[in-house]
């Protein structure tokens, strides 16, 4: 077993608890820091990947082309990537990221809609880029769906596919097994992104490297969505605690995410209330204010809605489907209230 690469995604998904406001000076100082602590891998985008600046998902303080560029300017040995995902970002942005100096990207979809992939994965190999698949809310979906969306993704030229936990719905088993099932089918790596809500993100980690990941993601203080992400340094002194020979240096991650990052940070994500409801009902974060919002109108636990979503296997992009379900759990309930009266 050898240690995986390891991407930093402390300039992407920790741009949502920034509110996607990070400055040059800011981004500067975090590579600076991660390029000295050995990480091969640094994604900087907006949260929601290139183009993600907008109304919809939060306009960036400072473009991500100055930033990616700004970034390329303080990189001696690290490799600059980006996240896209098509119906976001597009085929011009892409280029553009390559131009300021992005060398990988990470092109992601729902789990089950790897098709729509094709001409980015195309374009980023004609422009000479690393490319890999990002297949998000993995957990949605058993290991040989996956395998197969993988595959598809693979076909298109990635050069290896992520398994993304969006919700930190998974635990270790859940981990294992989807990487285990891509691993069996793919002739490239397979990676693995968590995320905290559970609290199992570095046990996620670890079980995702046993069954073969060779790539894995972190973020400096787990500063990400949700509950955030596997704490990059806690990544690099797990494995030098499995004896795996990594590039990283756990003192100077450590110095990093306590010195240049947290002083950075709006706070600390911990799997609280609302983050674990997430993990445990397996739906993006992004539903959590419109489910509170139909619980006040209906009068239902927010969480009873979320829960049900996880169960109808709700994605991105159907949020209409909050007040349909929390019109039905009221129903339920009045018709289970008149049936004891």
């Amino acid at each position: 077993m050898k240690a995986p690469r390891v991407t930093d995604s402390s300039l992407r998904d920790g741009s949502h608890p920034m509110r996607h406001q990070y400055t040059i000076e800011q981004v500067q100082a975090v590579v600076q820091a991660l390029d000295d602590g050995g990480v091969p891998v640094i994604e900087i985008s907006h949260g929601d990947g290139l183009g993600g600046s907008s109304i919809q998902y939060g306009f960036s303080g400072t473009s991500e082309m100055d930033l990616i560029g700004a970034a390329k300017d303080v990189c001696s040995t690290s490799k600059i990537a980006v996240l896209l995902l098509p119906g976001v970002g597009t085929k011009p942005l892409l280029k553009e990221a390559v131009a300021r100096g992005a060398e990988v990207v990470r092109i992601a979809t729902q789990c089950t809609e790897a098709d729509v992939s094709e001409q980015h994965f195309g374009l980023a190999k004609e422009l000479g880029m690393e490319a890999f698949g990002f297949l998000m809310m993995a957990h949605m979906r058993p290991p040989e769906v996956l395998a197969e969306q993988a595959l598809l993704m693979e076909s298109y030229g990635a050069d290896g596919v992520y398994v993304v936990d969006s919700a930190g719905a998974m635990l270790p088993h859940d981990a294992a097994a989807r990487v285990t099932a891509l691993k069996s089918a793919l002739q490239g790596d397979v990676g693995y992104h968590a995320h905290n809500n559970l609290g199992v993100a570095i046990g996620n980690s670890i079980a995702a490297i046993e069954a073969g990941a060779t790539l894995i993601d972190g973020c400096l203080r787990g500063l990400g969505a949700g509950a955030g992400n596997a704490p990059t340094e806690v990544l690099a002194a797990v494995l030098d605690k499995m004896g795996l020979e990594s590039t990283l240096d756990t003192f100077k991650l450590c110095d990093a995410a306590e010195y240049v990052l947290a002083p950075m940070m709006p706070f600390q994500p911990v799997p609280n209330r609302d983050a674990v409801t997430i993990g445990y009902a397996g739906v993006y974060s992004t539903f959590l204010l419109h489910a509170k919002k139909a619980g006040e109108r209906f009068d239902i636990d927010p969480r009873d809605i979320l829960v049900e979503l996880g169960r109808r296997k709700a994605m991105a992009g159907q949020e209409d489907m909050i007040i349909d379900v929390a019109q039905d759990l009221k129903l339920a309930r009045d018709e289970h209230a008149a049936k004891l009266s």
